[in-house]
Parts: structure tokens; sequence; C-alpha cells
């Protein structure tokens, strides 16, 4: 039995727009970032660099599990208009969460957008603490699902002066992996 298992969380949403659009989105997360989930949402910033570009970082703070997160990340790796890939910059925090990417797929006129999160876990947690482990899973599968569903809101919604208007929920195409 190996001490540590990588468990990987995957959430998809087709969303009514091009690439483009969701990566302009993101390039403008500092403004966007409580609107995309304004109940867990509080704070984005670049502390380092440009929006996007492989080195900077980030600083987040946001809600999880009921729980005020603080999350300083790097970028990692960057495709324009088709992918995000990012770590925390924290070492220890890296081993346990080794990255989180953003994927935008096209697909007709539409895009595939996917939010995924690698963890590892060890055994002794999981069997110790086996509820409040699957709760935490829970609770990330969750708030991923709902950034996919308000990404999705705010961009089929979006106003032509780049105004955005939240819409009802939407269909989601969901896949979690664990």
């Amino acid at each position: 039995m190996p001490l540590f298992e990588k468990i990987t969380l995957k959430e998809s949403t087709e969303i009514k727009t091009t690439p483009g659009e969701i990566f302009d989105f993101f390039m403008h997360l500092d403004s966007n970032y409580r609107e995309w989930h304004p109940e867990d949402h509080v704070l984005f910033y670049w502390v380092e660099g440009r929006p996007w570009e492989v080195g900077s970082i980030s600083y987040a703070e946001e809600y999880l599990h009921g729980k005020l997160r603080k999350l300083k990340s790097r970028v990692t790796r960057i495709v324009p208009n088709r992918y995000i890939e990012y770590a925390p910059t924290s070492r220890l925090l890296r081993y346990y969460f080794p990255m989180g990417t953003f994927t935008i797929e096209p697909k007709g006129d539409t895009s595939i957008f996917t939010a995924t999160v690698s963890m590892r876990v060890g055994w002794i947690v999981k069997a110790l603490f086996r509820d409040k482990f699957e709760n935490g899973l829970s609770s990330v599968r969750k708030h991923m699902k709902e950034e996919g569903e308000n990404l999705k809101n705010i961009l089929e919604s979006q106003q032509p002066a780049g105004t955005h208007q939240r819409a009802g929920l939407n269909h989601t195409i969901g896949e979690n992996t664990y």
C-alpha cells in the first residue's frame, strides 16, 4: 500500500462562447474574481509578474469548506486560449496539492471549460479521518461545479459593454474522478 495516493478532482462545463472569451475572463481575473463565485471568492490580485505569464505569482482568498483560505500560486505553464497551470508557491503545500489547471477546448460553437485539482493524501488521513476527508472533497467538488456554472452564466449573458449579469443555472456537464 503506497504511503500517499494521488487524487484528481475534475469538473467540465460546456459554455456557448469561444475559447478566447473564456481566456479573456481569466486575463482579467483580478476584476472578475468575486463575480465568478460571489459566495466564496473574497480577493484576487497579482503579487509578482504580469497576469498569466509563466513565473507570475497570484494571491487569492476564498472560502472552502466554510473556512477562509489564503492561497499564493505561481503560474507554471500557459497556452493562450487553451491551458493554464498553476501550483502553490509553498513547497509544503505543493507536495500535497501539486497543481491545478484550467483547460479550454473548442467544440463547435461552444467551448468546454475544465478545472482540475490534483492532490496527494496519505492512507492514514483517509483511514483515521475518513468522514472529514470525504466532506472536504465534497466541498471542493461543489465549489468547482459552482465555478463552472457561474462562469457559464457570466459569459453566456455578457452584455456588449463588457458588463456581466448573472442568469439562472444552466446545464453543466460534470466529471469528478476520485
